[in-house]
């Protein structure tokens, strides 16, 4: 090894040392940093128990869900559920709390508002708008619930803002299914490019930033773009390979004298793509990854789209990156069937952005610029492991409107304390990561609610055996027959 390597690799060796200073005080940091979400409820119910339920969510359970949390922090599994569930307090003030913390620690005038749905796959009809859809985390059309997110990206790191609940249309006309899961009488069916909107309109102004980005759920649509363009957002917006466009930039058809002067004429981008030359791509660097450097392949372009009723849509930026299929893992999520295209080498993901909008002109964003928000747009696809993986973001068990609400807003701020708690203990340890550091503080938290001895032993058994006992009462009632008693057996 030579002496460079030999550096290298002991100047990272020791990045990877612990300071006590890193987890030193972490519980009593955690129940400071509750403090604000606490004074922002109104309800003694909601304040009492936040804490516990954030502090469960980061602790080392597997099925971070009501009943399990209750059996860790030693209340009744009903209250806990209600508190979830069915209690009335508000979780938008916990929202509004948070958003003020991401600004103020991560905000950037050329931050990244990003959007993106989510699903988390279900099983029956009873949840709240449950439904076969696209379930990206399975990659196809399955029972599941979608969230539509809002998450902010800059240098500094990235975490997700705010949320909406997606209610299928059949959700939204079914009276009776809206009164069983709680569903307010004034939540109306809206699409998720609409809660996008409702969204960007709600924090746009007071969240600084310089690029709206969104996957091809979103970018195919060109009401959305337009809604944007109006706003004067700045967007990166996948869009399917299926889209028809026409290249302003391509040398025009010859005019023989009469009628109109032809144009270039209309044809799918992937269409438009095979016929590129090797030459026009440009190879660039986005990230430093695991393995090593990060690299895409980039061209753009000036196009016209097609709006609806084969309408000529305004003049855009179409950017086209592509990646070898050799490489183990993609930079851009696959959000639908179409999302992307592939030939035999590389895989191509295709984007819009605006040229003007209604305010300015807008000049051709560089290449590497283009890279940034490019790689933003991804940051959410983290924001989601992080909490689905730390956080326990996909495992509640409530049916209802307002559990749906509560846990996904507890769950964005256990995340956010993490994202805070791994800025600071990398002052002293470099290469800290987030799961690194929720491995930590859910040891510490063992300290804090396990208390071992028979008594502890004890409650939590006849917590177990009381909840087993109580099912098949429910059992044979529904069946119309009374349960048997356990039979004692004599101490020998």
């Amino acid at each position: 090894m030579t002496p460079a390597w030999a550096q290298r690799q002991e100047e990272l060796l020791s990045d990877c040392v612990v300071s006590p200073h890193v987890f030193d005080h972490m519980v009593d940091r955690l129940r400071d940093f509750v403090l604000p979400y606490q004074h922002a409820l109104e309800t003694e119910a909601g304040k009492r128990n936040m804490h516990r339920y954030l502090a469960s969510l980061l602790s080392h359970l597997d099925r971070k869900n009501a009943e399990e949390i209750a059996a860790l922090v030693d209340v009744e599994r009903l209250v806990m559920q209600q508190c979830i569930g069915t209690a009335p307090w508000d979780h938008r003030p916990l929202v509004k709390v948070l958003v003020g913390e991401v600004v103020d620690r991560l905000g950037e005038p050329d931050g990244v508002l990003a959007f993106d749905p989510s699903s988390s796959p279900k099983r029956g009809t009873h949840s709240v708008g449950v439904k076969r859809q696209w379930c990206g985390h399975r990659g196809k059309v399955d029972n599941c619930q979608v969230g539509v997110y809002m998450g902010y990206v800059s240098r500094r790191d990235h975490a997700l803002l705010d949320f909406r609940l997606f209610l299928p249309k059949e959700w939204a006309r079914d009276k009776a299914r809206r009164q069983t899961c709680h569903v307010p009488e004034d939540v109306p069916y809206r699409t998720r490019q609409e809660q996008c909107l409702e969204m960007l309109d709600l924090w746009g102004a007071q969240v600084p930033h310089g690029w709206v980005v969104g996957d091809d759920a979103l970018g195919r649509h060109t009401w959305f773009r337009h809604q944007l363009r109006e706003r004067g957002e700045r967007y990166m917006l996948g869009v399917p390979c299926t889209t028809t466009l026409r290249d302003l930039e391509a040398p025009w058809p010859t005019y023989q004298g009469r009628g109109r002067r032809p144009k270039p004429p209309w044809q799918s981008v992937t269409a438009w793509r095979t016929a590129l030359a090797p030459e026009v791509w440009t190879r660039l660097t986005v990230q430093d990854g695991e393995k090593g450097p990060v690299e895409i392949e980039m061209v753009t372009r000036r196009v016209q789209t097609r709006r609806a009723r084969k309408r000529t849509g305004p003049e855009e930026w179409l950017v086209v990156t592509r990646r070898p299929l050799a490489d183990d893992s993609t930079l851009e999520p696959q959000a639908s069937r179409d999302a992307t295209d592939q030939d035999t080498c590389y895989r191509y993901h295709y984007y819009l952005t605006p040229t003007q909008t209604p305010e300015s002109v807008r000049e051709e964003p560089s290449l590497a610029e283009l890279a940034r928000v490019i790689k933003a747009g991804v940051c959410i696809e983290a924001s989601f492991k992080r909490g689905k993986g730390e956080a326990g973001m996909d495992a509640y068990q409530v049916r209802t409107w307002q559990g749906w609400h509560h846990h996904m807003a507890l769950t964005l701020i256990a995340v956010w304390f993490l994202v805070c708690e791994t800025q600071r203990g990398q002052q002293w340890t470099p290469a800290s990561t987030l799961p690194q550091v929720r491995y930590g503080l859910s040891v510490l938290l063992l300290e804090t609610f396990l208390k071992f001895g028979v008594a502890s032993i004890c409650r939590q058994v006849q917590r177990q055996l009381m909840r087993n006992e109580l099912a098949r009462f429910y059992h044979h009632r529904a069946r119309k027959g009374l349960p048997t008693r356990k039979l004692r057996r004599d101490i020998q």
